[in-house]
């Protein structure tokens, strides 16, 4: 029997529909600031899809752009400047950044309390010992569309295959939390199929399209593809999804699965912003 598609797309709308109901609460509109340095089409591409979102709940969305040329200083100090602005409640670095920028120095340099996207060491330590403020958004996706399929995740042998803050890091310490058995694994991982034909949900996330075939996935398995590469005029993920779904229990697709679920729990993390400051 084929695997239950996961429709990202759709537990993203919900998610956007209760966090409109509590913007709608507030006093003041919530804002998100979004800092953008050159121009990535991509990110310009994520940049516009996260204010659309923003717009549809009430949220109010400020870009400050910058030119490929400019210094990793001036966009630090311009973060700074935003931590004092009270009248911005999240502050989005959009990566990647230039190649000669530290990514951390400028990740850091955004308040914790304004850090959305949950990737400052305050708030990753946070999550470490269990407490879960700021989580990474496309993690927190990932644990909402796994759980929408009624899976409980408590004694679950889980694999994912990524090792980056963004995806990898946060989302092991969530499993954990959850009391799930947690392999990490990443592209350079040996013997991969040893770890991933073993998971009873898989997580994956390594721009390799078709990185991960049938005979690597456990029968009966939730397969999370957050993956995303472009294949000709075609966006694919890491899973060979025509033949990986007719093993899976479930699985999302590539697009409509992480993506919209990354955008939905970046505004619901801005929401909560406002509504701790």
């Amino acid at each position: 029997m084929p695997a239950k598609l996961i429709d990202g797309k759709k537990l993203s709308e919900e998610i956007l529909a209760k966090v409109g109901k509590r913007v709608s609460k507030l006093k003041q509109k919530p804002v998100l600031a979004v800092v953008l340095v050159g121009n990535s089409p991509a990110s310009q591409l994520y940049v516009e899809k996260k204010r659309q979102a923003c717009e549809k709940v009430g949220v109010q969305s400020k870009l400050y752009s910058f030119c490929e040329s400019v210094s990793q200083e001036e966009v630090v100090a311009q973060v700074k400047e935003l931590n004092s602005d009270k009248s911005v409640n999240g502050i989005l670095v959009q990566l990647p950044l230039p190649k000669n920028f530290d990514r951390n120095t400028v990740l850091e340099a955004v308040s914790p309390a304004k850090d959305v996207d949950g990737f400052s060491a305050e708030n990753l330590g946070k999550l470490a010992i269990g407490v879960e403020e700021m989580i990474s958004c496309t993690a927190s996706g990932i644990i909402k569309m796994i759980e929408s399929t009624g899976t409980e995740l408590k004694g679950k042998n889980c694999c994912i295959v990524n090792h980056s803050i963004v995806v990898g890091r946060p989302l092991t310490m969530l499993l954990l939390n959850k009391n799930a058995t947690v392999s990490v694994c990443h592209q350079f991982t040996k013997n991969l199929s040893e770890f991933t034909k073993n998971a009873d949900v898989l997580i994956t996330a390594t721009g390799i399209p078709g990185l991960i075939k049938k005979e690597m996935v456990k029968e009966g398995a939730i397969v999370i593809d957050a993956g995303i590469a472009r294949v000709g005029k075609k966006v694919v993920g890491d899973v060979e999804f025509d033949s990986v779904k007719e093993i899976a229990s479930a699985i999302t697709p590539v697009p409509g699965g992480a993506g919209p679920m990354t955008i939905a729990c970046l505004i619901e993390n801005t929401v909560k912003a406002a509504e701790n400051q």
